[in-house]
């Protein structure tokens, strides 16, 4: 089924005659990284004069793969550090998935510094590598406490892994990871005290303090200033709980200088509802409504326990909101006509842009019955006001099913290689939809997409 409305080109509000702003970050960003490894590298072939024999060769490789591990630890820290500049124009997720990358990698480093520091020292001592291990961790300083660190984050990439991360809930893991900041902090000491490249070299030791404060400043002031001082400054409470669809609502929310969080259609925020079970927990949820001076709304479908207890809220309860985060917005789009493919509850980013970006906009809108389309009326409103097309495909009755194939989008979309796509919906229906989209021409730039898998 299908709504359309025929007219001139819809210009939003603000946003005439815009061009989108295309950011160097996400391409700068990894040469900074490499840089600094690189940077790495010429700190230890700048201290060390010859590498002879086995045991030379072993911990020549213990020392890079230890300076390695030590600056990726920063490096993770800063990727997660939730800096708008990083945060908005190479996506929240994305960074996620550098960081699981960069976690790996980590863990990799660390695992083989030990390993080969371990079989160095102990041909060059001439013991074996028991008695080398307890001698190292026990008589060297801060090796215990680094150790313990080092154990830390084992665990913590272990229960990371895909397999372990399915059985865990959204906010366990996400509490996990606070004990990485732990690991960190008490390898870091290891590494100046028994770092053959630190020892004895204070350039070498300045920089590493100013590289791991300058990441503990960006963490402390984004992750924990920044939240604590907006909550207090826009005060947001629940006014209202509107069900909008079988297992969704939306929560309608007042406050005060909501202007100054900025934040544009397409991004979401971590809340924090304070009440009973759900006050220890920021979940992320998109914004289902262009963000205004006194109010927001966000729309979230039942999902698990912390979803589910939104639909109980009373009003009054306080919020505490973090964020804006995430690239998902206007400044991707390339071309002037862009098609929005949702998929379920991922109509709720998607709403604000229908509502909000210039150009020639279509939206298709998938569900699998036709009251499971959650803010169907605000959206034919839309289509009127823009004079813009609206696809709604659902599979029951199945004369309005359409396959999810480069013959069925370009049957709704005739033109689609020539669009900007963005598209969210679960991740199942999002990874058909990509496959989709490249089958019928589209270019991988030209396919936007942002998920909350993280």
């Amino acid at each position: 089924m299908s709504t359309t409305f025929t007219g001139t080109t819809y210009e939003s509000r603000g946003m005439r005659h815009r061009r989108p702003r295309r950011s160097f970050v996400p391409s700068l960003a990894p040469l900074v990284i490499g840089a600094g490894a690189a940077g790495v590298l010429a700190l230890w072939w700048s201290d060390t004069t010859a590498v002879v024999g086995p045991a030379g060769w072993l911990t020549g490789a213990g020392r890079i793969t230890g300076l390695l591990a030590g600056y990726a630890c920063a490096v993770l820290l800063a990727l997660m550090a939730r800096v708008p500049l990083l945060d908005h124009t190479i996506g929240t997720d994305r960074l996620a998935r550098w960081h699981a990358l960069g976690g790996r990698c980590t863990i990799s480093l660390a695992l083989a510094h030990t390993l080969l520091i371990i079989w160095g020292c102990s041909l060059t001592s001439h013991t074996d590598v028991v008695d080398q291990t307890s001698t190292l961790v026990l008589h060297y300083p801060d090796l215990l406490k680094g150790t313990a660190g080092f154990l830390l984050f084992l665990a913590t990439g272990v229960l990371s892994a895909r397999a372990a991360r399915r059985k865990l809930s959204y906010e366990t893991w996400h509490y996990l990871h606070f004990a990485t900041y732990l690991a960190v902090f008490l390898t870091f000491g290891h590494q100046l005290s028994d770092g053959a490249d630190f020892v004895g070299n204070r350039p070498a030791r300045i920089a590493w303090y100013t590289l791991f404060l300058g990441v503990a400043a960006l963490v402390a002031w984004y992750r924990f200033a920044v939240p604590l001082r907006r909550g207090l400054r826009h005060r947001l409470r629940v006014a209202a709980v509107h069900p909008e669809a079988p297992g969704v609502v939306s929560v309608h929310l007042t406050g005060e200088h909501l202007d100054e969080l900025g934040g544009e259609p397409g991004q979401f925020l971590r809340w924090r509802f304070m009440t009973r079970g759900l006050w220890w927990t920021a979940n992320p949820y998109s914004l289902s409504a262009p963000a205004h001076p006194s109010r927001l709304r966000i729309t979230v479908k039942t999902a698990g326990g912390h979803s589910a207890a939104l639909a109980r809220l009373a009003p009054g309860t306080r919020v505490w909101a973090e964020g804006p985060y995430g690239g998902f917005t206007a400044n991707r789009r390339t071309s002037p006509k862009v098609l929005l493919l949702a998929g379920g509850v991922g109509i709720t980013p998607l709403r604000t842009l229908f509502e909000t970006l210039p150009g020639q906009v279509t939206l298709v809108y998938r569900a699998r019955r036709t009251d499971d389309l959650a803010l169907r009326g605000e959206i034919d409103a839309i289509a009127a006001h823009r004079r813009a097309t609206v696809h709604y495909v659902v599979d029951e009755p199945a004369g309005y099913s359409s396959r999810l194939t480069a013959r069925g989008l370009t049957a709704l979309v005739p033109d689609l290689a020539a669009h900007d796509v963005y598209l969210c919906g679960p991740p199942g229906m999002t990874q058909a939809a990509i496959q989709a989209l490249r089958d019928a021409g589209v270019p991988a730039r030209s396919i936007h997409h942002e998920s909350f898998a993280f």
